[in-house]
């Protein structure tokens, strides 16, 4: 697998991202420009990228394509295809994006999230953004969520049996369904079944950890890798097991500093366990 990240750069071109990347050990990253008035630096990015033996992996598409709101749901379509456009174009991993929300926080909880309406809704609406740009490099990814499908291994496994698309594909985020003390204390079993029921279809995963508090009610918090509780020896172990080129990106974080902080345990226990990143 890669290990990947993200560098903050008070001057970002080509160059001083890709020397700052490799400077960090990252082998993979995510798209570096928006897609809309940086399009002309693009190629630059991709050549610094290919010297550096850099994967640029991930084309976010974060918005709301299942909005109960007609305009929003438009416009969120249009834009994922616009992101899947980009990313078959540099042949990233994936262009990812949640489900979405029937409720009024993009990416909150709602009281339909989970019907079989909202479920078909998911499934039109990932066949029209995948038929629009009919991706052959790259694949159009749900990253799960704890209160909107995909939700677990077996909703995943639904979602690419109904879809029924060769552009649609599997981002892997584990700490996204621990949502319960149970799911918790075992997350190790969670990593494995997932896995174990969708490695073929795994193109790029996120890092991050998560801190169960012992106050009432239950309430989890995503922390640094290493500061909480996710199986990390068993992640890295399973991830070893896909296709070396499969991504594992840290996100979330806000400094460089925080980034080196998670890559030096992420690299530890792989060192431990005989895993090259």
């Amino acid at each position: 697998m890669r290990l990947g990240g993200q560098v903050f750069l008070e001057d970002k071109n080509p160059d001083s991202w890709s020397h700052a990347l490799k400077q960090a050990g990252f082998r993979a990253t995510t798209c570096p420009i928006n897609g809309d008035d940086d399009m002309a630096e693009l190629d630059g990015y991709l050549k610094a990228a290919e010297k550096n033996d850099i994967l640029i992996s991930e084309v976010g598409a974060w918005s709301n394509p299942i909005s109960r709101d007609e305009a929003t749901r438009k416009n969120a379509i249009a834009y994922c295809i616009k992101r899947l456009e980009l990313a078959e174009r540099i042949a990233a991993n994936c262009c990812v994006n949640i489900a979405g929300s029937r409720g009024e926080q993009w990416d909150g909880p709602d009281a339909d999230n989970f019907s079989d309406e909202t479920f078909e809704l998911i499934v039109e609406t990932s066949r029209e953004i995948i038929d629009a740009v009919k991706p052959e490099r790259t694949v159009f990814a749900l990253e799960m969520m704890p209160w909107v499908f995909p939700d677990s291994a077996d909703t995943y496994l639904a979602l690419i049996k109904a879809i029924d698309r060769k552009g649609f594909g599997v981002h892997f985020d584990p700490v996204n369904i621990v949502s319960s003390p149970r799911v918790y204390y075992r997350n190790g079993e969670m990593i494995k079944d997932f896995i174990a029921k969708l490695a073929p279809y795994i193109r790029n995963c996120h890092a991050k950890d998560i801190l169960l508090r012992g106050h009432l009610t239950v309430h989890m918090d995503e922390v640094i890798p290493g500061l909480g509780a996710l199986d990390y020896r068993t992640f890295l172990t399973e991830l070893n097991k896909l296709h070396p080129d499969v991504t594992l990106i840290i996100e979330h974080l806000s400094t460089n500093e925080e980034y080196k902080q998670a890559s030096d345990y992420i690299r530890k226990t792989a060192s431990e366990l005989n895993i090259s990143l």
